[in-house]
Parts: C-alpha cells; structure tokens; sequence
C-alpha cells in the first residue's frame, strides 16, 4: 500500500469505525466511499454498504477487501471476508459463486483450526449438511461451531451455534431442548447483548423456525420484538433502508394474518415488496403468497390468482393456497394434482411441520370432496403424526381433519378449542361450519344454529365473504 494510502486509512477509518459503532451507517459510508482503503477499510465500506442498501457495492467492496487481505498477509482477515462473500451470493441466489468462496474461506483459514473465524465456517457447514440431508455431519459440525464460541467467549457465536443446534432438533422433534437454545439465543438478542449482524440473523431466524415448528405463541413475541428492533437503529431515527426488516416483517405479517388482522397483513405485504432487495426475495415471495391467502378467503379470486403467480415468479411454490383456490372454483381434479406434487416436491418437511400440515389439512379436504376416503384417511393419519402435544398450531388441523374424515364432534370441539386458545379466528370458524354439520347430523338443532351464528360472525368481522355467505345460507335452511 502506498504512503498516501496509508495516511488517508488512518485519517478516514477511525472516524468511520466511530460511526460504524453508533450504527451511523450513512456517515460511515460517506467518510469511506471513493477514497483509498486497505483491508480493514474495504471490509467496512463493504459493511456500510450492506447496511444502507447498497448491495451491489457492498460485494464489490468486500471483493477487493478479500484481495487485500491476501496481499498483506493476513489469512484470517482474507478467511474471514470469503466467508462473507459466501454468506452474500448464497442471499443472491446464486449458489456456485457461495459454495466457491465458501471454499476459500475454508482454504484461507486451513491449519488455523481454533480461531473465532473457524465457527463461523461450521455454523455454515451445519446448514449446509442439513441441506444435504447428513444429521452426523451436521451434528458435528454445529458442535464444533459451539466449542469454538466457548473457547472465544464470543456471545455471538455462541447465539448462533444455538440456533444451528436447534434446528437439527426441531428436526428430530426434540422440542423442549430445541426451545431451550432458541430462548437462551432470543433472550441474548432481545437484551441487547449481540451485535447488530448478529441480532438481525436471530430475528429474521427464530421466529420462522418457530412458527414452522408450530409454535405461534414464540414466532408472535419474537416476530414483535424484530420489528421493535428494527424500527430502531441501525435505521436511525427516519426510517431508511434495513437489510434485516423484509425478512423480520414477513414472519410479523404471517401471524398477522392467522390472528385475522389482515388489513395490518396487507400493509406490511406491501412494505415488503418495497424493501425487499435482491438478496431477500425470498421475503417478498411469502408476502405474495400470504396476500393470495387473504385475497381467496375474501373471495376476491382474481386478485388472490395474481398474487399466487408472483409467488411463483419468486421462487415459492404456491400451495396449498392455489389448491384450495380450484377447490373453491369446482375443481378438485386439479386441486388434488396440485397438493400431490407439493407433497412429492416438499424437500424437507422435518423442518417446516407446518407447511406439511396446512398441505395434508387441504389434501383431506379436497379428497373428501372427490369422495376417497381412503386416501383422505392416510392424509389425516400422517397429519396427526405431526401434531406434537406442545404443538397446538399442528394439533388444531389434526383433530379437524379427524372430525372432517369422522363426523365426530369431539375431535372438532377439540380442534375449536385449540383454534380459540391461538386466536386463530378464521380457522376456529371454519371448524364451526363443520361442527354444526356434525351438531345437525346428531339431532342437535340449537347446537347447530349456535355455531353457524358464531361462525357467520366470525368471518363477516373477516370480511370472509363466501365463508359467511355459506353460514348464512345453512342457517336460512334450517
């Protein structure tokens, strides 16, 4: 590096690191932007860029603090920056270029085995043997990843090194250890004892992994905390460009819009798709399909088709919400084709139990219309399955496809009662329609009336339009 460039490193990056320290993103840029950098100023431009929106130049950046990294010498620095670069083109959809600077990472930091940058390295290996479908490699991995945040006293990776482990037991239903990780992770981001980074990757993290798991009551306080914190810095006081706020937003809106405030679900769908950048598409994607979800229970079916499709044009498979659309439309044939591929596509359903649920939920109601009760009954056996006792999000559509396949009321009064507890409105009136059909069949009249009033209540205060059309015409005929 030349005298002038290291004059103007060392008059410029004290005072940005300043600003980096407050969370004063914009005027770290400014003091770094165009101006002759080494290493450690490249890679804090890379993180002002990041942080202000500048995703493109936030690589850039960190391409060129990789390179110096490498001509002064310093492994770990360079090591350190592949990993980033790794972490950056995997958010970009673009797997070769990650799994590439992933190696590198790994090359860089090859014979230093016990330094901090080295859990980093297997947080990421954790990931990516679950994606691979390899529990021991994983086991392993994350492990390692945990010893090395003790053996550094970095509160961070000790954070994530939970997160990692928890995933692998959600997947292996392991619950209670799972939450354990997850609490001690959460309440370490929510108190404010990580860093920034850090806490943005557990907030846009948990409260997915918890609602997947069917835990609504966590996924709602840690979805609420997220978007507390990103109201805050690093925004500043006017809001502003946030990297983390898409995916924090998009976990809100989710349990928006099961406890029923869908015009706030609306909103924060259409706030997404303003944020949302090229590295979180993804975000975007489920805000598309859960407004396609609100749209078909209102019967705007135009609308709800629209969103379904640019669901599909990010990336997310549409389902079971678009089955449930042709089911709708008097089309079961299509309907049934739809959920079975979704099934058959379901990568890893050991890790997203509500998504497998809600599925089979909708593959028991569409072939119960077609009249295969045999089929419907494997569906409600494999569903129930899933529905672990601390779950009541998993058990609510169990007991219902039960009483659905039954008609039972017991396993549907069972299935309101959970609905009712989760504030879940719109499913706990479905429950009603079918609870009265069952309340009817046995003789019980009163019982009857008593939960099409409920139900039409329900989704009128919705705006549930044919759902409360349905109501009010089994009512007029009785």
């Amino acid at each position: 590096m030349a005298a002038a460039e290291h004059r103007a490193e060392r008059d410029t990056t004290p005072l940005a690191q300043a600003a980096a320290d407050r969370e004063d993103w914009p005027a770290t840029y400014a003091l770094l932007h165009g101006r002759p950098l080494g290493p450690d100023g490249l890679a804090l431009l890379s993180d002002a860029a990041w942080w202000s929106g500048r995703i493109d130049e936030s690589v850039s950046a960190r391409l060129r603090a990789h390179a110096a990294y490498v001509a002064a010498g310093d492994p770990r620095g360079a090591g350190l920056t592949a990993w980033w670069l790794a972490d950056a083109y995997r958010r970009l959809g673009r797997p070769a270029a990650a799994a590439g600077w992933l190696h590198r990472a790994h090359h860089d930091l090859d014979g230093r085995p016990d330094c901090p940058e080295q859990g980093l390295l297997a947080w990421t290996d954790t990931a990516d043997a679950e994606e691979h479908h390899d529990p021991a490699a994983a086991l392993a991995a994350v492990r390692r990843a945990t010893r090395l945040a003790v053996r550094s006293g970095s509160p961070d990776l000790l954070a994530l090194a939970r997160q990692a482990e928890a995933s692998l037991l959600l997947a292996h239903d392991r619950r209670t250890e799972a939450f354990a990780l997850l609490d001690a992770a959460m309440g370490a981001a929510t108190a404010g004892a990580l860093g920034s980074t850090v806490t943005g990757r557990l907030f846009s993290l948990a409260p997915g992994q918890a609602l997947r798991a069917g835990d609504l009551r966590r996924a709602a306080a840690w979805s609420q905390a997220a978007m507390t914190w990103c109201a805050g810095p690093p925004s500043g006081p006017a809001p502003g460009p946030h990297p983390f706020r898409p995916l924090c937003r998009v976990h809100h809106l989710q349990v928006l819009d099961l406890r029923g405030a869908w015009a706030q679900a609306e909103e924060a769908v259409r706030l997404v798709w303003q944020e949302a950048g090229p590295d979180t598409l993804g975000a975007a994607a489920d805000a598309s399909y859960t407004l396609g979800e609100i749209r078909r229970r209102q019967g705007r079916t135009a609308e709800a088709q629209r969103s379904y499709a640019r669901a599909y044009g990010l990336g997310r498979v549409p389902q079971p919400g678009l089955a449930l659309l042709r089911l709708a439309q008097g089309r079961p044939d299509a309907a049934l084709a739809g959920l079975r591929l979704a099934l058959d596509c379901q990568t890893d359903p050991a890790h997203d139990r509500l998504g497998r649920a809600r599925l089979l939920a909708a593959l028991t109601e569409t072939t119960l219309v077609l009249g295969a009760h045999g089929a419907a009954a494997g569906a409600v056996t494999e569903l129930e399955a899933l529905a672990a006792p601390d779950a009541p999000l998993l058990a609510a559509p169990a007991a219902g496809a039960r009483g659905a396949l039954t008609g039972d009321p017991a396993p549907l009064r069972r299935a309101l009662a959970l609905w009712l507890d989760l504030d879940v409105p719109y499913e706990a009136a479905r429950v009603r329609l079918l609870l009265a059909a069952a309340d009817r069949a046995n003789g019980d009249e009163t019982a009857a009336r008593h939960e099409l009033r409920a139900a039409r209540a329900a989704f009128e205060r919705l705006g549930a339009t044919p759902n409360a059309a349905r109501a009010a015409r089994r009512l007029a005929t009785s």
